[in-house]
């Protein structure tokens, strides 16, 4: 299995043939083929066996069942939940990252992999207007960068002789992976109603008074995956640092606004915070997976998550040297960020914050084309790229039966949410290449 023979070189040719066509397609089809369980099971009955198979058989299984059940989140019609369009340069580059096993938990194996992303760090804590000390490590996605933040804050406030049960101010609308981290760190979540679906220092100051015991922290969201909505991230913050209180910045889809040059005033108030996190998976345009999770004083969590061993020991940095596995609750870990690296330093910063725009972009004007709907009404503002609509008149079943046939006809994937308990229409605009003819044709089956 380890030699390169006549059948490995085959098989490399032939692999590498699928991924170039995958790579050359523009655009990128939707996919649609949505076969029953049993039928999809029957595939895949029997195909391991003991004894070997070609290659390309087994690759033929791959490109007639897997692929086509795929849908693709990098396709430019693809405007549902939060979208992907990772760019070719940093799909390219995870190829090679893949074909090198790099163990990137320490600067033993895998320094210069560490400091290229370490420098990707720097740009975006930069960004984000943490101090120049801010650093952290990538980990698989906003679930795990919320964990490995939490977790941090937890310790913190022990230190700081919180006793008893913690709790963690969160609004009504944070991810649901915060919830459910605080539950895997036996804190409690102190959910703050927020009319306005924003946590501000207002909803805070009304909720939680100024005596309040066991608070943890506070959970402010940059981009509500619902909605796109930023929360009031200095008022609140304020009010963390005036009661000792660790602030911690959910980005993960939203966070990466910060690159745009119209969006940054929305996120005044980041720079306070302890911890942020943001996946460049999302709005930075880097292949799954991939989340930077980045603390203000980089220390505190090295001293959480900084696992010992005797085995380990002989990784143990001083000075400069940095191990991204001493920065959240992992050890073994991917390069995350080299593939984002590789595509920062070939397209260059500004063709990332040019890009961003056109998604704030598409979503003002596709608010504007609802606003003048007779039959439509337009939710809230859009903060960043996602947009909430109202079919005057619509069932649930009538959203579904709509989202269903622009997803059938290969026009869009798009399908509803809900809206303070009522079914609605949603768009999410990531992909620089969603144009406004496509909105104007997915909002013209409304009529």
């Amino acid at each position: 299995m380890h030699k390169v023979d006549q059948t490995t070189d085959q098989m490399m040719r032939s692999v590498l043939a699928v991924a170039e066509d995958r790579l050359r397609m523009d655009p990128v089809p939707l996919n649609k083929t949505v076969p029953p369980a049993e039928e999809l099971n029957e595939h895949f009955k029997g195909l391991i066996r003991e004894t070997p198979r070609d290659p390309d058989e087994v690759l033929g299984v791959y490109s007639s069942v897997i692929a086509p059940t795929v849908i693709s989140a990098d396709s430019d019609r693809f405007l549902g939940f939060i979208p992907a369009a990772p760019t070719r340069a940093s799909l390219l580059f995870d190829m090679l990252v893949s074909v090198t096993p790099v163990q990137g938990k320490s600067w033993l194996e895998a320094s210069g992999a560490v400091a290229a992303e370490n420098s990707v760090l720097r740009l975006i804590a930069s960004e984000a207007g943490m101090p120049a000390g801010a650093g952290g490590c990538f980990v698989s996605g906003g679930s795990a960068g919320n964990l490995s933040a939490l977790a941090v804050a937890r310790e913190e406030a022990k230190k700081r002789g919180a006793t008893g049960r913690l709790r963690v101010v969160v609004g009504a609308d944070a991810h649901s992976s915060v919830v459910n981290a605080l539950h895997l760190l036996e804190l409690d979540a102190l959910v703050i109603d927020t009319p306005e679906h924003r946590l501000t220092a207002e909803t805070v100051r009304n909720a939680v008074p100024a005596d309040a015991e066991n608070i943890a922290a506070v959970v402010c969201t940059a981009g509500t995956t619902n909605a796109g909505i930023i929360d009031d991230l200095a008022g609140v913050g304020a009010i963390a640092r005036e009661r000792g209180w660790w602030m911690h910045v959910d980005g993960a889809y939203g966070g990466a606004g910060i690159f745009a040059p119209s969006l940054k005033p929305k996120y005044e108030g980041l720079e306070h915070a302890d911890s942020f996190i943001l996946d460049p998976h999302k709005w930075l345009f880097t292949s799954f997976d991939c989340c930077a999770v980045l603390y203000r004083e980089p220390e505190l969590a090295r001293r959480t998550h900084t696992q010992d061993a005797s085995y380990l020991d002989v990784i143990k940095v001083s000075g400069e040297e940095w191990n991204p596995a001493n920065y959240a609750y992992h050890l073994t870990r991917r390069v995350r960020g080299l593939p984002l690296w590789f595509s920062l330093a070939v397209h260059g910063i500004g063709a990332y914050r040019e890009a961003i725009e056109v998604a704030a972009s598409l979503a003002k004007q596709t608010a504007e084309l609802i606003n003048a709907a007779p039959q439509l009404e337009l939710i809230c503002e859009p903060d960043l790229g996602v947009v909430l609509f109202r079919r005057l008149g619509w069932s649930s079943d009538d959203y579904t039966a709509w989202a269903q046939g622009l997803h059938q006809d290969q026009v869009a994937f798009i399908p509803p949410t809900k809206w303070e308990g009522e079914a609605v229409g949603r768009f999410a605009f990531l992909h620089p290449g969603t144009s406004m003819e496509l909105v104007r044709e997915i909002l013209a089956r409304t009529e």
